[in-house]
């Protein structure tokens, strides 16, 4: 069984920061690629970033320079520090990874979601 727990959610002000955390338990042989998906109320889903297990980044333009990702091997962790926040980027964000529990092949993950509110 493999979890992704998700924390840091919450409000934030305009121009305001915050940090969420994703960590991933269970059955776990190997994880591949760690990302964050963000969704607003009647909009789709749509990737935030995403990291290789070697560290190689990918960010929608709309958070370059903003938002930063990152990840800890050891404990099965990825980060996604949100720095200069818009209330555009209010939205639930998910966690997703690409995870092998036997060694032979790779299935994608996800956590619950947390909410981020950007508000005054």
């Amino acid at each position: 069984q493999v979890q992704l727990v998700e924390s840091g959610g919450g409000l934030v002000q305009p121009g305001g920061s915050l940090r969420l955390s994703c960590a991933a338990s269970g059955s776990i042989f190997s994880i591949g690629t760690m990302g964050w998906y963000r969704q607003a109320p009647g909009k789709e889903r749509e990737l935030v970033a995403s990291i290789t297990r070697y560290g190689r980044t990918n960010y929608a333009e709309s958070v370059k320079g903003s938002f930063t990702i990152s990840r800890d091997n050891a404990k099965n962790t990825v980060y996604l520090q949100m720095n200069n926040v818009k209330p555009e980027d209010t939205a639930v964000y998910y966690c997703t990874t690409s995870l092998s529990v036997t060694g032979r092949s790779y299935d994608d993950y996800w956590g619950q979601g947390t909410q981020v509110t950007v508000s005054s």
